[in-house]
């Protein structure tokens, strides 16, 4: 499956990178938990626009890139009981969690 994500810079949009740091054999453990939040829970909240999980290759590192209509909705999802529980079993995974939020610049493109 080939998914792609549009960023518009001509719009605000509440741009979340969170840094997860995880045991090698726990990478994939936390992708799948990350994804399975998202499905179920995440992309159904007000104002969610798109996530994406990155895996490092050293496999200790799990970035999340989701972008948000405003910071509202990103800060009204962190007060959802159901979405708190899966930021939680995803903190149990990792050895330490980094989420900032962010204001997308530029964007760049091939072509």
């Amino acid at each position: 499956m080939t998914v792609t994500v549009q960023v518009d810079t001509g719009r605000p949009v509440a741009t979340l990178i969170n840094v997860f740091t995880v045991s090698p054999d726990r990478q994939d453990e936390l992708i799948a938990l990350l994804a399975r939040a998202t499905e179920d829970t995440m992309r159904h909240q007000p104002g969610f626009l798109h996530a994406n999980f990155h895996a490092s290759l050293d496999g200790q590192r799990v970035v999340n890139y989701c972008q948000w209509e405003t910071e509202e909705h990103y800060r009204a999802m962190l007060a959802n009981p159901e979405a708190r529980f899966h930021m939680d079993q995803a903190a149990k995974i990792a050895t330490d969690v980094q989420p900032r939020l962010f204001q997308v610049r530029s964007a760049h493109s091939a072509g």
